[in-house]
């Protein structure tokens, strides 16, 4: 009779941890009020509250303190761990791209086209990807998905809009946190790299100078903008062009301009559109933003660093430069975000990117800051979320251990706007099967 009751309990347990990740339902809208009490509260903006209490009442946070009172609402004692804001992946194309492959049915994330201002990355935002569930089992609560692929270069100077998504969602209208938020321009490249075997392959054909290339690239892109504002100037239209009405937000600032590029040359390129067109610009790459950071912050021009565990992006540089440029450009007041773009983890190392930057200058506050509340700061949503302030939606983390550290983080819980998220995913799945088959406990 017991070997029936264990072969019993051991087939329920199989059947409720190999469930499909398709039942790992969105949590409902929380009502109410619950606590998250004896927390070390990292609080987003630098400041650190021990022993702290969170009050949060319909998907709000209502209090934030050390004496906050708790009633006969639901407690949650998080005595001995760690609560921080939700962190905040700032350049992705989640959603979009599925694998790190050829397949084009796992991709929806480029157009075909030199100028496309009109595409919309929310639309094609996949709330079923088995990618999501892994980055916010490690803390990753929002993201900015892009229309466009971070891995290789693209061939479209403007690739669209992105948007800010929460990522518990049935479909993209309930993920949308901010909708077409930011537009992106790829900056050609202004490095001199001319094939060696050019002549040889084909004789007849003209070198061709790839800085004058990519000059006369950036120079379509200005003609474009400055068709666009006579466009927008005027009061009415005969026709309607959708691409030029798409730029609206980048000329009355509702919406930023975000410019792909690394290299010093093409980071004063980008500048060139604050002045001549008064953007508000965003350099997304920035490796070697380090070399004019007071010329960054002198334009308001904010940086987020894609892939800090890299090489660095000349071989005079320091082999240990990406690590430092966080640093340096918190050193030169220049508003920064840190992000992650490496396709074999699919940008869920973000935290242990910042974590690097505490181990080269950053201290662990301020870089926390660089995935939390400066990353909403650059994306927008600060008024919201980013910080565990009172009156922002509750986005919230809780590790046993330091969240930048791969060592000691283990998330236990995660709320989304008050609602508290379920953390399993095809990994932990996996994990808990080969366990059973082993007979591991």
């Amino acid at each position: 009779m017991k070997q029936y009751i264990k072969i019993f309990i051991a087939l329920t347990i199989f059947t409720q941890v190999c469930k499909a990740q398709e039942t790992i339902y969105p949590a409902p809208e929380q009502k109410g009020t619950f606590f998250i009490t004896n927390a070390t509260i990292h609080v987003g903006n630098g400041q650190v509250i021990s022993d702290g209490t969170i009050k949060v009442t319909n998907g709000k946070i209502e209090s934030v303190g050390s004496n906050a009172l708790t009633g006969t609402s639901r407690v949650i004692d998080a005595r001995g761990k760690h609560v921080y804001p939700g962190l905040i992946s700032s350049i992705t194309n989640l959603g979009l791209k599925e694998v790190s492959s050829g397949v084009r049915g796992a991709n929806d994330y480029d157009e075909l086209g030199d100028m496309n201002p009109s595409i919309r990355a929310i639309t094609a935002y996949n709330t079923d990807s088995k990618v999501i569930n892994t980055l916010r089992s490690n803390g990753i609560l929002l993201a900015n998905v892009i229309p466009q692929d971070e891995e290789s270069a693209s061939s479209t100077l403007i690739t669209g809009t992105s948007s800010v998504v929460q990522l518990d969602a049935w479909n993209w209208e309930d993920a949308a946190y901010r909708m077409d938020g930011n537009m992106h321009f790829n900056m050609p490249s202004m490095l001199a790299r001319t094939n060696r075997f050019a002549f040889f392959l084909n004789p007849q054909q003209p070198q061709v100078d790839p800085v004058k290339a990519a000059l006369d690239k950036v120079d379509k892109v200005k003609m474009f903008f400055k068709e666009a504002k006579g466009y927008l100037a005027e009061a009415t239209h005969k026709q309607t062009n959708l691409k030029f009405e798409a730029t609206k937000g980048l000329f009355n600032r509702t919406q930023k301009l975000f410019v792909h590029c690394n290299a010093v040359k093409e980071m004063l390129l980008a500048i060139d559109f604050v002045t001549e067109f008064g953007f508000d610009v965003v350099i997304a790459g920035g490796s070697e933003s380090w070399q004019i950071a007071d010329l960054l912050k002198q334009n308001n021009v904010a940086v987020i660093l894609q892939q800090m565990h890299s090489l660095p992006q000349t071989i005079d540089d320091d082999v240990d430069q990406p690590f430092k440029t966080p640093y340096m450009l918190q050193k030169a007041g220049v508003l920064f975000a840190i992000s992650d773009n490496d396709g074999t983890t699919r940008g869920r190392n973000l935290m242990f990117n910042a974590g690097t930057a505490v181990a080269n200058g950053l201290t662990k506050e301020e870089a926390l800051s660089a995935i939390t509340l400066n990353a909403a700061k650059i994306l927008g949503i600060a008024n919201r979320t980013g910080s565990i302030e009172t009156g922002k939606d509750a986005n919230i983390v809780i590790s046993e251990g330091d969240i930048l550290d791969m060592k000691s983080s283990v998330i236990t819980n995660a709320f989304i706007q008050g609602r508290e998220i379920n953390l399993a995913n095809k990994h932990t799945q996996l994990y808990e099967r080969y366990k059973y088959k082993y007979g591991l406990k």
